[in-house]
């Protein structure tokens, strides 16, 4: 198995680091991930500059000021060849659970190797200590997609509690809950007496029912995730429709 692995804590960030050395145990893994944290990168591109790349002696490359979306299109379009069987994404450092997805770099990391046309697999840990069990869950996926590759088009968005191995009670299928808004900004003045703001927490949990992925993690147990791209709401298609007939376009706005 040939394996892409990115994530968007950065290239010296530990959890890529425990994966990477994990994978390499039955994978030929190559790491190509941004050179700095870039946590909430979300999908964003770099367009306007061009992307300088690093790489070290173990064969990591780092991407200077490369977002994991960059990250992901380098590494399968040009810097992993032959092509990667899979993408990889994390370990993250704090989980992407429900409403997190939207701006996770971690996820969209994933989402872009699931473009370009692969398998991907996005794996964030609840917390900041026990990567090696998040590790262990990866590769335990990963072997599994071996044997039997899973065709449902989909990421793998995979939730691990940040708990010893032995704590672990199994592995839940889940939908993505939700939180209530997140509402704070911090503000600052810098030693200028300009006013600089810093984004606040996310919201506290709003949906986390006990099929959500928030429940799972909560109860001890791995959560998986199924996630797509196509934003489109189709269940709202016919009622935009019926609103829209009543709307004349006319040069008198």
């Amino acid at each position: 198995m040939r394996i892409l692995l990115s994530n968007d804590d950065g290239i010296h960030a530990p959890g890529i680091q425990t994966l990477a050395a994990a994978l390499r145990q039955f994978a030929e893994v190559q790491v190509v991930a941004p050179d700095r944290n870039r946590s909430g990168a979300s999908n964003s591109l770099s367009l306007e500059t061009p992307l300088r790349t690093f790489t070290y002696p173990d064969g990591d490359i780092a991407v200077q000021m490369g977002t994991p979306t960059d990250c992901v299109y380098l590494g399968v379009n040009s810097l992993m060849q032959p092509k990667p069987d899979i993408v990889v994404s994390g370990i993250n450092a704090g989980p992407n659970l429900g409403d997190d997805v939207i701006y996770s770099g971690t996820v969209a990391a994933a989402m872009e190797g699931r473009h370009l046309g692969l398998p991907a697999l996005a794996v964030s840990l609840d917390g900041h200590k026990h990567y090696d069990t998040a590790a262990a869950v990866t590769c335990s996926l990963l072997r599994a997609l071996l044997r039997e590759p899973l065709r449902t088009g989909r990421i793998l968005n995979v939730n691990v509690p940040d708990l010893p191995l032995s704590a672990i009670k199994g592995i839940r299928v889940t939908r993505c809950g939700s939180r209530h808004p997140s509402d704070q900004v911090i503000p600052q003045q810098d030693p200028r007496g300009n006013m600089m703001y810093w984004i606040g927490p996310p919201g506290q949990k709003l949906d986390a029912g006990p099929d959500t992925d928030f429940a799972a993690v909560d109860q001890g147990y791995v959560s998986v995730t199924a996630l797509h791209v196509d934003l489109t709401a189709h269940a709202a298609q016919d009622v935009v429709a019926s609103w829209l007939s009543s709307v004349e376009v006319s040069s008198e706005w």
